[in-house]
C-alpha cells in the first residue's frame, strides 16, 4: 500500500520540484547572466568607438609609434609611452607584491601558530581596505620626498614611477599574501606528515612540497595582483602624474593608460571627436592587454593544478 501510494502521488518516480530551490537556482542564473551581459555591453560599449577611432587613425600607427600627444595642436596617437610607463610601474609593483606576499603566505601556513596567524591575516587584509588615494597621496609627501630623495639619494622628479611602482605593489601585497596562503592551507596535511616523515626540514617541505603542491592557487594569486595593479588609477595618477614616457629611467615621471582615461574623460573634449575616442582606444588595448594575460594565467593554472581526494 505503501508503494502503491507513493506511485499514485507521483506517477513518474521523480521527487516533487521544492519553489524555493528553484528560485535560487534562478537567482543564480541570473548572476551569471548579468555578469556574461555586463562584460558584452562594456566590450560593446569600447569596440563601436574603437573602430570609429581606427577609421581615422591607422592601427599601425597607434600601436607601433612612440610619441603620444592626442590633445596637442599637432596630435600623435602612438599608444606604446602608455604601455611603457604601464608596464614599468606594475613591474616594480609586483617586484616588490610578490617576495613579499608569498614570504608572508609562506609563514602564516608552514611556520606560524594559530593565534598569530588569526592575529596577522587580518591586519594584512586590512590594508586592501585603505583608499587608493591616500596611498598615492602618501607616496607623493612621504616615498618620494623623504625616502627615496632625502634617505636613498636617488634624486627623482616630483611625480616618478618608483614611488609610484612601490606604493602600488604594497597595495597589492595583501591580495598576493592572502590568496596564496589559502591555497597552501588547502594542501592536504598528509603531504607534510610524509614529508617529515622522510626526514625533510620545515623550510624543505615549505619549498619543496607545500609550494609546488599550491602552485596553481599562488600562480592565480599573482594574476590578481597584476590584475589589479595595471587597473590602479589613482595611486599612478598622483605619484607618477601624467607625462608620456617611452624611457626606463623609473625616477621620471610617467602615464599610465588608466591615468589618461581618467585624466581626459574629465577634460573639456567634443564628443565624437578624434581625442575623444582615444578614451575607448586606450581602454580598449588596455581589456585586450588584461585578457590576454589572463588567459595565459589560466592556461598555466590548468596545466598544473593538483586535484586530491
Amino acid at each position: 500500500m505503501g508503494v502503491a501510494g507513493a506511485g499514485a502521488r507521483n506517477p513518474l518516480g521523480r521527487r516533487q520540484r521544492r519553489w524555493g530551490e528553484e528560485a535560487i537556482r534562478g537567482g543564480l542564473f541570473a548572476a551569471a547572466a548579468i555578469s556574461v551581459l555586463t562584460t558584452i555591453g562594456i566590450l560593446y560599449a569600447l569596440l563601436s568607438e574603437t573602430i570609429m577611432f581606427f577609421g581615422d587613425v591607422g592601427i599601425t600607427h597607434f600601436i607601433t609609434d612612440g610619441e603620444w600627444t592626442p590633445t596637442f595642436a599637432d596630435p600623435q596617437y602612438g599608444i606604446w609611452p602608455l604601455i611603457n610607463g604601464t608596464l614599468l610601474i606594475t613591474g616594480i609593483a609586483i617586484l616588490v607584491a610578490v617576495p613579499l606576499g608569498l614570504g608572508s603566505a609562506v609563514y602564516l601556513s608552514e611556520y606560524a601558530t594559530p593565534r598569530v596567524r588569526k592575529a596577522i591575516k587580518p591586519v594584512l587584509e586590512t590594508l586592501v581596505g585603505v583608499p587608493t588615494v591616500v596611498l598615492g597621496f602618501f607616496a607623493f609627501s612621504f616615498v618620494t620626498p623623504i625616502f627615496l630623495n632625502d634617505a636613498l639619494r636617488f634624486d627623482t622628479d616630483a611625480q616618478n614611477a618608483l614611488a609610484a611602482g612601490l606604493i602600488v605593489g604594497v597595495m597589492i601585497l595583501p591580495t598576493v599574501a592572502s590568496v596564496s596562503e589559502d591555497a597552501m592551507s588547502a594542501v592536504p596535511q598528509g603531504l607534510r606528515e610524509g614529508a617529515y616523515g622522510l626526514g625533510a626540514s620545515r623550510m624543505q617541505v615549505s619549498l619543496r612540497v607545500v609550494f609546488p603542491a599550491a602552485l596553481s592557487g599562488i600562480v592565480a594569486a599573482i594574476v590578481l595582483g597584476i590584475s589589479r595593479g595595471i587597473g590602479e588609477t589613482m595611486i599612478v595618477l598622483i605619484a607618477a602624474g601624467l607625462q608620456p614616457n617611452s624611457g626606463l629611467d623609473f625616477r621620471e615621471g610617467f602615464e599610465t593608460m588608466t591615468t589618461f582615461i581618467a585624466a581626459t574623460g574629465q577634460g573639456d573634449i567634443p564628443t565624437g571627436s578624434t581625442e575623444y575616442k582615444t578614451i575607448f582606444a586606450v581602454g580598449m588595448t588596455l581589456f585586450v592587454l588584461t585578457l590576454f594575460m589572463n588567459a595565459i594565467a589560466i592556461r598555466f593554472v590548468r596545466k598544473y593544478r593538483q586535484v586530491y581526494d
